[in-house]
């Protein structure tokens, strides 16, 4: 089956073309964004968003349009955004422990870990039971999503889905609380439990 025709199935709704197209670009996709962002959890992070915005905007899709072209546009554009947002972020972040009194790495980072832990306890009480299950089976088990689609008798494209949506919620509660450090760490994939 060509990409085409893949491309038409999807913009259908069928989750096979889906799921094909998903496994046809994951490796040169993620290679790509690893160009960027340096981290193979970060840059997996990046492309499952790209592919659950996908699901989601499939209508949207244009039949005509080269699905590599697509895929390529906005993944740069999802990369840069991502980037952007960093480098905000670590500029606030050095501002503020610039003019800390009596700043030390050993103080900071344990009083940056404690609040990372409740931040993010927080921010996943905000998910469905739903939603936290499948977070909590990713993040804290470090379960494939294959293994969780089995476990929980789901499809991957709904582990995906949730997972997408988790991480959408759990984003936006820290930006939206000002939490600067702990959506640093978020986003660079440095959940720390030990």
């Amino acid at each position: 089956m060509d990409e085409q025709t893949l491309l038409v199935d999807l913009i259908g709704g069928d989750e096979k073309a889906f799921c094909k197209l998903y496994v046809l670009y994951k490796n040169r996709l993620i290679y790509y964004i690893l160009r960027f962002v340096k981290s193979k959890d970060y840059a997996e992070d990046i492309y499952q968003d790209i592919f659950a915005s996908i699901w989601k905007n499939r209508r949207f899709l244009n039949p005509n349009t080269p699905i590599a072209s697509y895929l390529y546009v906005i993944t740069r554009n999802r990369v840069l955004n991502q980037m952007r947002t960093l480098a905000h972020e670590r500029e606030f972040q050095n501002y503020i422990l610039s003019h800390a009194i009596d700043y030390t790495d050993n103080t900071s980072e344990t009083i940056q870990l404690e609040e990372l832990t409740a931040l993010i306890e927080k921010a996943v009480s905000r998910l469905t039971p739903r939603q936290r299950e499948v977070f909590n089976m990713s993040w804290s088990e470090h379960l494939s999503h294959g293994e969780i689609a089995r476990k929980l008798d789901l499809s991957i494209i709904t582990v995906q889905q949730h997972l997408s949506a988790s991480l959408h919620i759990i984003r936006d509660f820290l930006r939206d609380n000002s939490y600067s450090m702990a959506l640093i760490f978020f986003l660079a994939g440095a959940m720390i439990h030990q």
